[in-house]
């Protein structure tokens, strides 16, 4: 981004007619010479060995990282406490079919993206139709917005559990939560502006989520490799979770939603920002591909099944320090574990683990506001600008304190996983359009293969949708 005013005197953009709708701003501090060596080196690296494609990949990831710091939040960490504790290893497969499903739409939406350079808020205006793009971007601000209250409050729990833990007294719980509240709130305000300010910044907040990721991770798995020195782990359950695809009875509605929540329609508007943030191009899309998996497939899997692994292997002993074992959170989980384990131990590291959680996802949920509400208001990006429209999450803070209204999830279900589809419906449409993609658009068995993957994840998330739209919008409304 830049600081330089516009040189219009008007700064509504006009996508179907705009140059403005191409790209970023912030694209032009990248290094021209720097960009052109990057295809170049992309460009050897088709023809290499797979390790040397790895190797050479996995310095250049990026956009993927923050899909894994979006979507490895709160509710993941709910559900997969809840997968663990409720169904043991049995629901091991359902996590990396979702995401899957997931990972596909969003290399859709790489493939539009990529194909095209253009911002596809502009394109779907055009294409599709301006109410879908405006609906995209409404829901967009508003899973953000609503779903930030429950970042705040895990992040907060976690510490004051923490706290306690250390000895705190109740009295000191409270404070000690608008102190966390505060403090991440600061944090994140620092990283956030950091991306919106110039190539370095987007260079600075990749590296700042990707670290965040890969500790998250090492701070579950040390808590696995605890239970399993204790011999808490079964694995040939583990192994059968995996590949029996399981469904125990009465876990229908957690398998279902789990396709429906592993992308979040906030998701969907970030990958394709953050794409065009980073200066990619049609030459790109190999890279994409693989930072996909390497950095959004694999961090989620591995970290939500560390997760269920840790949960499962000592739910048994868990279930004897709960009053209520049916109400069991990630926070009263990480309390367990100091009794499973016989000291504080899990229950520091549990703990550690799930501040990373809620402190990635508040980040990228600004981030994904500074794009959404420029791009509806029809404002061409500044820094300013950017950083105005990333604080409008920031009343989540307030969530340290107690949960959000009972109908704020309701109301947030309703808006944005219908719109889910609308999306996906959105860019499957534009991946066919020969006057969008041009001569990027895949013919004969390719495109009828990727249209086909499209379609099954479309209907595996519909499923997913419908099951969590009743249990969360129907039921709750109709008990």
């Amino acid at each position: 981004m830049t600081d330089k005013p516009s040189t219009t005197t008007d700064t509504t953009v006009d996508y179907a007619t705009s140059s403005k709708g191409k790209g970023l701003p912030m694209v032009a501090q990248w290094d021209p010479g720097q960009l052109a060596a990057e295809e170049t080196l992309l460009a050897e690296l088709q023809s290499k060995p797979f390790t040397q494609r790895f190797k050479g990949y996995m310095k250049l990831t990026g956009p993927g990282w923050l899909q894994s710091a979006m979507t490895l939040g709160g509710g993941s960490a709910a559900a997969s406490v809840v997968a663990g504790y409720g169904y043991g290893y049995d629901l091991l497969w359902v996590q990396p079919l979702a995401m899957i499903a997931g990972v596909i739409m969003l290399a859709a939406i790489g493939n539009a993206v990529l194909a095209t350079g253009e911002r596809p808020y502009g394109a779907i205006q055009r294409e599709v139709h301006p109410s879908v793009a405006f609906l995209w971007g409404l829901a967009t601000l508003a899973a953000s917005i609503i779903w930030h209250f429950p970042q705040y409050g895990l992040a907060a729990a976690a510490v004051a559990d923490l706290s306690q833990g250390a000895g705190a007294s109740e009295a000191a719980v409270m404070p000690i939560k608008w102190i966390t509240g505060g403090v991440v709130l600061g944090l994140a305000v620092v990283v956030t502006w950091s991306y919106g300010s110039n190539a370095a910044g987007v260079r600075f907040y990749e590296s700042a989520m990707r670290w965040a990721v890969r500790l998250i991770i090492a701070a579950f798995l040390i808590v696995v490799i605890a239970s399993a020195a204790r011999g808490h782990i079964d694995y040939a359950a583990v192994a059968r979770g995996f590949y029996a695809f399981r469904i125990p009875e009465g876990s229908t509605t957690v398998i279902l939603g789990a396709f429906g929540a592993a992308v979040g329609i906030n998701m969907t508007f970030l990958y394709a920002y953050s794409l065009l943030a980073k200066g990619w191009g049609r030459h790109h899309r190999g890279l994409a591909r693989a930072d996909l998996t390497m950095s959004l497939f694999v961090p989620y899997i591995v970290t939500t099944t560390l997760i269920v692994i840790a949960i499962a292997s000592t739910r048994e002993q868990i279930a004897t320090t709960l009053d209520d074992p049916t109400k069991l959170s990630p926070i009263t989980a990480a309390g367990a574990l100091q009794t499973v384990f016989g000291g504080a131990f899990g229950r520091i590291i549990f703990d550690i683990g799930l501040v990373g959680f809620a402190a990635t996802s508040i980040t990228t949920h600004m981030v994904v506001c500074g794009f959404a509400a420029c791009e509806m208001f029809g404002l061409e990006y500044t820094v300013q600008r950017f950083r105005m429209f990333s604080l409008l999450p920031a009343v989540g803070v307030i969530g340290v304190a107690f949960q959000s209204p009972f109908w704020a999830p309701i109301v947030a279900s309703a808006i944005c996983l219908p719109m889910l589809l609308i999306a996906y419906g959105a860019f499957y449409v534009l991946n066919n359009k020969k006057r969008y993609m041009g001569d990027r658009l895949a013919v004969g068995s390719k495109r009828w293969a990727f249209n086909g993957l499209m379609l099954a994840a479309i209907a595996l998330t519909c499923a997913g949708i419908a099951i969590k739209f009743k249990a969360g919008v129907i039921d709750q409304l109709m008990p």
